[in-house]
Order: C-alpha cells, then structure tokens, then sequence
C-alpha cells in the first residue's frame, strides 16, 4: 500500500495543475486517471480538439472569403476531412504528452485506473489500495442530456460533443440542439465546411446569462454566417431514421409542434458533473440539489480531508476556473494561503468573432439597482480590426457610476479571448476605468478599442 500526501482524482485542467502545483510545494502527490491519456475532457475530447477545428474551418473562410480581396488569388482549397482530423489528432497529442512529461518532470505518479473512496483517507484503483493523508477530488463533468425529452445518442447520428469532433464524415445538415459555447463552437465548424447547421435554443436568446447587446449582436452575425436559429423550442424526441435524424419540439409561443430532419443532431444542453463509482454516498459526501459536490470555502467537502474543485462543484465549468481552484487546494495543503477571486474569471466563446466576458452584465447591475456607466467602442472605429476584415463587433465596459471602478467587460470581435484579461488584471486590481483610459497602447493594436472604451466611460473615445 503505497502512502502519499495527496491523492487527485482526475487527471484534467483542475486535476493536473492541483497536481502540479503540491509537487512543487513538496508534497508526495499521485493522480488517478482512467483515460489512456492525460488532460480529462478539456484536451481529449474538449477545449483542445475544438479549437483545432475551429482554426482549421476559419483557415477556409478566410481562403473562400477574403482571400482574393487581399489579392490572394486561386483555386480555394478543397477539404480533406480525414486530414484535418488527423491534424486535430496531432493537437491532441502533443498536448497529452506534454502533460505526461510535466509529471515526469515533477515526479508525479500516475495511478492508471479509475478510482474510489471506500474511507477518508484512503483510494481504490483496480485492486490496490492507497493511503492519503488528503484526497482530491476532480473528476469533472460528463455531457448532460434533455430534461424529459426522449434522446437515444448513439455519437454517430446523435452525438454529444464528443462524437461531433471525430464525425466519420462532413453532413450536409446539422441540428445543434443548444445555443450556448459548445453548440455555437461546433456549430460554426460545420457551418464553415459547407453543412446547414439549425440551432434550436429553449430559451428567446443564446449563450443565457451573457450581456444582453452581446447575444443580440452574436446572433445576428451568426445568421450573417449562414446559421439558422429556432429559439424558445422545446425538444421532446430525437429520433435515428435509417442514416438520419428527426427532432421534435414545441413552439413555447404558441404549443406548436414542428419537426427538424437532419444528417446529424448534436446534443449540446449543457455539461453535468461526473461523480460516478466514486462511492461518495457511502461517505456520506453532502451533494447540492444539482447533483454536485458540496463544498466549503476551502474546497473542503462534508467528509474531512476530502476536497473538490472543477467542474464537479457549483460554479462555471470552465478549465480556468477549475485550474485556479486547483491551485488553491494545493496551496492549503502545503500550508499556506489560497484563493480564488469568482467575482473575475472570464468566460471565452472561440467562433470567429470571438466572444469573451467578465463579471458584471448590465441586466445584473440593473437587478441590482447598483448605478453604473457604460463605455462603448465598436470594432468599425479600429484600423487594425478593418484591416484584416474583423470589424464586427464592439468592446463594452461597466464601471461604477460614482467611483468608476470596473465592475465588468464584454468583447465581442477579433482576439476578444485575449483582449478581455486586460480588463481582468485591471479588476484584480481594483482599476477605475480611467486607470485604462490613460493607459499607453500601441498602435495599431485590437487592444486599442478597450482604451477606446474606458475612454468612453469618461469624456468619450476620440475614434467614435
């Protein structure tokens, strides 16, 4: 029986880091994975792959559609599926292996195999038992599926995330049951290689909980793209028709019944946690109404000793969130402070253009009654952004009406992923919008139209 002083179950985003992060404070540190590779979901199945497709099917927009503008002329190039997922195999693994020599490098043991918790303390893989003084517990999260509604996924003609990255061929129609990142991401992929792709939302607007303009603003260039949108529907069946699917839903409007044919459904309402096998009941682990792992400002769980983080805890399911919360654990297990700050974790959309928040929406300052101000600054109004025809899109910053301190930002437009953590190190540290404002920027830069913004948050930008 082997003795360590954490044990991380889960070897994704939150479970490596956390990992990582002890080892280098000088705890024995081992992981237990099941999959044949590190990473979870996020660079198996997840974030990595998806982005791989995503830049691959913007290559082609850009060779179809702006290509010859610039000059650029010629035959555009043909697609070859099965190279293109070969390339995001590639991505795949260099990314897994990458992880596997960060182990190597930090003398992590990797514990192959799926664990359980048969007593605080203690973990289970196969048939060996290991001792811990500490346990954490980051088995993320697993595709949900529609509340009520009838689904047989089989991830060839119905398919969860998952089978919509490794599809056998490119289908002339798509369904994407959810508008939020997931079936945006996918979407978008497919629109891009030629499929007609029909988003069908149950709520009147996509990605819920963002920036009202924003959704507006997103769903309207996504039409612009060639994506269809069916929203306040309700899907009750989905049905496999030989090679074809058939979606069945409800017009909440009206209570009108409609139906949708398709080559491919892609499921992709939501993401629950995965706790499965864990023996967490037997435990006596309390878990929230939502079938997640009750935790308490230390990540602690009910059961002492036992932790979690990620995506198996209340909170975004977010890679980051789940890396920063696995560098707290690790930093209370080795004695010392940590901590997460909720209030600026960013949220990134990766469809091109890009869509990326932080904090404060304007519907939750006004549900607040908290007086706020806004600076806005489109995308039309930046050389950098015109000149490589990106210039949809908009920076929108909330600031404190009275103290001016930034309580929010929302991106939408080329690299927002990159240009919203700006704004996140100014809410770190406590920034007014002027602290941005009268921040040198260089020209010609993306970045110029979040000083554009802050600017507009006081006497106006000067390129509006």
């Amino acid at each position: 029986m082997a003795s360590y002083d954490v044990i991380i179950i889960g070897a994704g985003p939150g479970g490596y880091v956390c990992a990582i992060r002890c080892a280098q404070l000088g705890l024995k540190t081992a992981v237990v994975e099941g999959r044949e590779t590190l990473g979870g979901t996020c660079l198996n199945v997840g974030c990595i792959p998806s982005k791989a497709l995503l830049h691959a099917s913007h290559m082609l927009h850009e060779a179809e559609q702006n290509f010859e503008k610039m000059g650029l002329k010629g035959k555009s190039p043909s697609v070859d599926w099965k190279q293109m997922l070969a390339y995001k195999d590639e991505v795949i693994g260099q990314n897994t292996k990458g992880i596997e020599f960060l182990f190597k490098k930090n003398k992590i043991d990797w514990l192959k195999g799926w664990g359980s918790i048969p007593e605080a303390g203690k973990v289970t893989v196969g048939e060996e038992t290991h001792e811990a003084r500490n346990i954490v517990i980051a088995s993320g999260s697993e595709p949900a599926s529609i509340p009520g509604a009838d689904v047989a996924i089989d991830e060839k003609v119905v398919v969860t995330s998952t089978g919509a990255l490794d599809l056998g061929k490119i289908p002339k129609s798509m369904v994407v049951i959810g508008g939020g990142v997931i079936g945006l991401e996918m979407g978008s992929v497919y629109a891009r290689l030629g499929t007609k792709v029909t988003v069908v939302e149950y709520l009147d607007a996509i990605t819920p909980g963002m920036d009202g303009e924003v959704q507006k603003t997103f769903q309207r260039i996504l039409k612009k793209q060639g994506l269809d949108f069916v929203m306040g529907a309700a899907v009750h069946t989905v049905q496999t028709l030989k090679a074809k699917a058939r979606v069945a839903y409800r017009l909440r409007k009206d209570d009108s019944e409609h139906e949708l044919d398709a080559d491919v459904v892609l499921v992709a309402t939501g993401r629950k946690p995965y706790t499965e096998g864990l023996g967490l009941a037997d435990l006596g682990v309390e878990m929230t109404p939502r079938g997640q792992i009750a935790v308490g400002k230390d990540w602690q769980t009910s059961v002492k000793g036992i932790y979690a983080i990620g995506d198996a805890i209340p909170g975004p399911m977010l890679a980051h969130k789940a890396e920063d919360e696995g560098m707290a654990v690790a930093e209370l297990l080795a004695g010392r402070h940590g901590h997460v700050n909720y209030g600026v974790i960013p949220g990134v959309i990766y469809t091109h253009p890009e869509v990326a928040t932080v904090g404060e929406t304007e519907e939750s300052l006004k549900e607040q009654g908290r007086a706020y101000k806004v600076g806005k600054f489109s995308f039309m109004g930046n050389g950098r952004a015109k000149a490589v025809f990106a210039g949809d899109g908009f920076v929108k910053i909330l600031a404190d009406k009275e103290t001016d301190r930034i309580l929010g930002a929302h991106v939408i437009g080329p690299s927002a992923g990159d240009l919203i953590h700006e704004v996140c190190v100014a809410m770190e540290f406590g920034a007014a919008a002027e602290d941005l404002a009268l921040t040198c920027h260089a020209h010609p830069t993306f970045s110029e139209a979040v000083r554009e913004a802050a600017l507009a948050c006081g006497d106006g930008a000067i390129h509006a």
